[in-house]
């Protein structure tokens, strides 16, 4: 098996469907768009009915990637803002003290 030397053919799936409307074969296209590897338009059309499939059953796609933060509420952030303002002051007073102003 060959690495393939493309790297998205979601971009071309509107061109590659009307190819196979036309009467062409999966092969055709493969060498039309220069692919390599196993099979890769049966793959990438497979894909994508089984994608259309879940769509009609109502079930919708997983995001990819890591889950966003929990967004903070509004009290959570004056908690944070006066937590830190607090500390803020104590390390200027002991900063202070250190060097002997009062």
């Amino acid at each position: 098996m060959s690495k393939r030397k493309y790297t998205n053919l979601k971009i071309r799936l509107p061109e590659i469907k009307a190819m196979i409307e036309e009467g062409k074969s999966h092969s055709e296209i493969e060498e039309y768009f220069g692919l390599t590897g196993e099979r890769p338009i049966h793959h990438l059309l497979k894909q994508e009915h089984r994608r259309e499939k879940k769509l009609a059953a109502g079930i919708t796609p997983k995001p990819k990637g890591r889950p966003q933060k929990r967004p903070l509420t509004s009290t959570e952030e004056y908690e944070r803002e006066i937590s830190r303002l607090q500390m803020e002051n104590r390390l200027l007073r002991d900063f202070l003290q250190s060097v002997e102003r009062k």
